[in-house]
């Protein structure tokens, strides 16, 4: 299965959340067995070149992704939680929104110290909760270098971000707008 195949599984949907919004749907793809089995073997081929560690993924389609990267290359899988999710002492940061602000949390005794880490989500926007995320791992003591997304908007500069915080962002798909 190629990128242009993948790509057609994903569902637009326009104007959601608000107007003027053209929302890239990833369950579509999900839904598809093939196409799941695909995007997955296609980002676990860039975290086995990255030598990563673990996969960080970001609440909550970054678990389901990166989740399932991380089993598939064997290795650790780190939660990048929203507030009040984890049992223990956690690291937290808060980040702008678009209307507000949001927290990330993640346990630091999962992030072995010097741990090469790959950050993972479905999408990358605007690259606020990636940054954040990013923030969170580095402040825990692993290393993160790489970052994966199944869809990347590019028009939205998130991946500019964090390429500027000294990461190489690879995408499987891109759409252009927003």
């Amino acid at each position: 299965m190629s990128p242009d195949d993948l790509k057609a599984l994903v569902r637009s949907i326009p104007d959601f959340p608000k107007p003027g919004i053209l929302f890239r749907d990833v369950t579509t793809l999900m839904s598809d067995g093939p196409g799941f089995a695909a995007a997955v073997a296609m980002l676990a081929q860039r975290v086995e070149a990255a030598g990563a560690q673990a996969i960080a993924g970001i609440e909550a389609r970054g678990f389901i992704f990166g989740a399932a990267v991380a089993a598939h290359c064997g290795v650790g899988f780190i939660p990048v939680r929203k507030p009040g999710k984890l049992p223990v002492p956690v690291l937290a940061i808060d980040y702008a929104l678009e209307y507000g602000t949001d927290t990330l949390e993640v346990d630091p005794g999962a992030i072995a110290d010097g741990a090469r880490i790959v950050l993972m989500d479905d999408l990358i926007a605007t690259g606020g909760t990636a940054m954040a995320a990013l923030e969170l791992i580095r402040q825990a003591g692993g290393i993160v270098e790489e970052a994966l997304f199944l869809v990347d908007l590019p028009e939205l500069g998130g991946a500019s971000r964090l390429r500027e915080a000294g990461v190489a962002v690879e995408a499987l798909l891109d759409f252009p707008g927003h």
